[in-house]
């Protein structure tokens, strides 16, 4: 009997890790605030104006030591961010902020009177914009 009783424990924790794994998996492919699961190599372009003035971008933002998924490489003097993430990327990774932040500035870190234009539309999340690929992204400072 101790046997019998042992196989069914076994079969009904098996049933148990499967039924978990299906449910986890379609809790995660519904879920808005993944951006894939697979990586991607997306390259938005970043544009800052303060009065008028366009700011350079520098070069190798995020890259050293640790080599950050949101960078600039010698392209940035045209305003191209690279971002090269693997495996599961959330929006929260992909914002503007984020890449801000990798360049050790904020939004209001060259004023605080800001205006957004993404692809010539103008836009009002800031630094929680999610970037996307070959988005033309300008912030003007007055």
């Amino acid at each position: 009997m101790k046997n019998k009783s042992t196989i069914y424990w076994a079969i009904g924790f098996i049933i148990f890790v499967v039924i978990m794994v299906f449910w986890q998996k379609s809790i995660n492919k519904n879920n808005p605030n993944i951006l894939s699961r697979n990586g991607f190599h997306w390259h938005p372009e970043v544009t800052i104006y303060v009065k008028g003035e366009k700011q350079e971008i520098p070069a190798n933002i995020g890259i050293g030591a640790v080599h950050q998924p949101i960078h600039t490489h010698d392209d940035s003097n045209q305003g191209i961010v690279h971002m090269e993430f693997q495996g599961l990327v959330r929006k929260e990774n992909a914002t503007l902020g984020q890449f801000l932040k990798g360049w050790g500035k904020d939004i209001n870190s060259f004023g605080t009177n800001v205006k957004m234009t993404i692809n010539g539309e103008e836009n009002a999340e800031l630094e929680n914009y999610v970037m996307q690929d070959k988005d033309k992204i300008e912030l003007h400072y007055e």
